[in-house]
């Protein structure tokens, strides 16, 4: 993992970014955060900790805080990001995997999808995920799972692509659609198990994603991409014949050879 970093986004953290950026630490060399304006004291957290620093003197959200990161990883001449969010959701044990997935699909985007137990996600945060799945694959042009997971790798390919559009949660999903119309790229999930708050205990802070409010953001952005590429019916029925693809080697969900999936693209 020496030619690839760890972007973690991080607004307001102090509860787990220590031991969010000990995990990084643990599998890759390379670490990035970037505090977007915190007031927690989330930065004084990880000192002394051989991490980059981004400090951001305002709020600019998290599209901002990953372009941040996305231009100190091409500063820094690396060939991949993995990002992840700071308040422990995810786990940085999954990112073997998910650069195992990336080797099998060069130039692809990975996302860790919250595929395992996935009945124990919120009901209402659950539905809000399908529909941002159903949205997004539209302006892509294939379908996609949990589009909304923030813990992903992306290729030098995609992480360098320059003015993509779209604030907060919105820049996450442009950025799918951009990979797709830019930089011909697809997306590969890998099987993951997210912590929620309610079935964990302990401390976690109370999420940033404001379901009704973002999704409604990231569905009118969405919409204004497929009205953009025309042809809107065509797209819909091409999105609908590209499955998603899901890289399981152990077998337990439905797997897409590379090199069967790669001439989909």
């Amino acid at each position: 993992m020496q030619d690839v970093a760890v972007l973690i986004p991080a607004l307001n953290e102090k509860l787990r970014i220590r031991e969010v950026v000990s995990d990084a630490l643990a599998v890759c060399p390379h670490v990035i955060v970037v505090d977007d304006g915190s007031d927690d004291g989330t930065s004084d957290c990880i000192a002394g900790l051989p991490v980059t620093l981004i400090r951001h003197p305002q709020r600019r959200g998290k599209g901002a805080a990953l372009r941040s990161g996305f231009a100190q990883a091409e500063r820094m001449g690396l060939q991949g990001v993995l990002t992840m969010d700071g308040d422990g959701q995810h786990k940085a044990s999954d990112f073997p995997r998910m650069l195992d997935a990336a080797n099998a699909y060069p130039g692809w985007v990975v996302n860790g999808a919250r595929l395992r137990k996935r009945a124990s996600q919120p009901t209402i945060r659950r539905i809000g995920n399908d529909f941002g799945d159903w949205g997004i694959a539209w302006a892509c042009g294939f379908r996609l799972v949990d589009t909304q997971s923030g813990q992903r790798f992306y290729p030098r390919s995609v992480f360098t692509l320059a003015d993509v559009a779209g604030e907060g949660f919105v820049f996450e999903a442009q950025m799918l659609i951009s990979a797709a119309r830019r930089a011909n790229a697809r997306l590969v999930s890998v099987p993951v198990e997210t912590r929620y708050l309610h079935l964990e205990g302990g401390e976690f802070r109370a999420s940033h994603f404001r379901l009704v409010h973002d999704l409604v953001k990231i569905t009118t952005h969405v919409i204004a991409q497929v009205l953009a590429y025309g042809h809107v019916l065509r797209e819909y029925r091409n999105a609908r014949r590209h499955a998603p693809v899901i890289h399981d080697p152990s077998g337990e969900f439905v797997t897409v050879p590379a090199s069967s999936s790669a001439t989909d693209v």
